[in-house]
């Protein structure tokens, strides 16, 4: 993260931004030069005191959608942190585990920085849930079967991309904590696309994108893209645009469809104790 760049674009739609700050632009410039030179653990804890003490805002709403999204990185990071260590025989050696090893310190880092974004914030980060992740039964071999597990998996990171792009109007006044979320949302959505592209090469029927509402993976997870068969974006009907051949498949394969926090809980809650 280019914490000066942050900056210089928050200054294009406030030019009193370093003033805000720093009184003396020259020595908040010199400061941001020292980004490079600090721990990414401290950079949270940073851009936080530094906004509070900018704008004095209310971020009520802005720590309401980081300890829901934390919910959700405890949610992934425990699953892919169990799936390595629960049954060391679940995931085959070679590249499959190599990924999900990868995928999982991902989702650690997404956790500690969402806690230290939260704390810098002057609030705790919600305490981490106990998680069944067969889902009450319905996925009762979800650490013994390695297609079961790369199912979950997938289910889990298509509601990740989501549920990110549902909050991010929540994020807008916020252009640090906002940007920081849209960096996740995008490791998100390659997680989701390389999970999909295992699942396709071990005979599942999915693609790297989805299609429609079409799962890949059964009813049991329906909500999960229930709303991604939409055909129009910005109320323009995108099948066979301007006269052009495009199938209602191509329209939704084309654009990801944002879950509300409503939606997304109704995934997640049969994944709690």
């Amino acid at each position: 993260m280019n914490i000066l760049n942050i900056i210089d674009e928050i200054e294009k739609v406030d030019t009193d931004v370093y003033d805000r700050i720093n009184p003396r632009r020259g020595a908040m410039k010199s400061f941001m030069n020292l980004g490079s030179k600090l721990a990414l653990s401290a950079l949270p804890l940073a851009l936080g005191s530094m906004f509070n003490k900018a704008y004095g805002q209310n971020t009520s709403t802005v720590v309401g959608v980081l300890q829901f999204a934390l919910t959700l990185e405890y949610l992934e990071a425990e699953f892919y942190d169990k799936g390595l260590k629960q049954n060391t025989t679940l995931i085959p050696a070679g590249p499959g585990r190599n990924v999900v090893t990868t995928i999982a310190q991902h989702e650690a880092a997404h956790v500690k920085f969402l806690q230290d974004t939260i704390k810098s914030l002057s609030a705790t980060p919600v305490t981490k849930p106990t998680f069944d992740f067969t889902a009450k039964g319905t996925f009762a071999d979800v650490f013994t079967n390695y297609d079961t597990f790369l199912a979950v998996a997938q289910a889990f990171e298509d509601t990740g991309v989501r549920a990110y792009k549902g909050q991010a109007g929540n994020l807008k006044e916020n252009a640090a904590v906002l940007t920081a979320a849209l960096n996740i949302h995008s490791v998100e959505a390659r997680h989701a696309s390389h999970i999909r592209q295992m699942r396709k090469a071990r005979g599942a029927n999915v693609k790297p994108w989805i299609t429609l509402n079409q799962t890949g993976i059964g009813s049991a997870v329906d909500n999960v893209y229930a709303g991604e068969e939409n055909t129009q974006q910005a109320k323009v009907q995108i099948v066979n645009i301007n006269g052009s051949s495009v199938s209602a498949s191509a329209a939704s394969e084309s654009f990801d469809e944002p879950l509300t926090q409503e939606q997304v809980l109704a995934i997640v809650g049969p994944f709690l104790m």
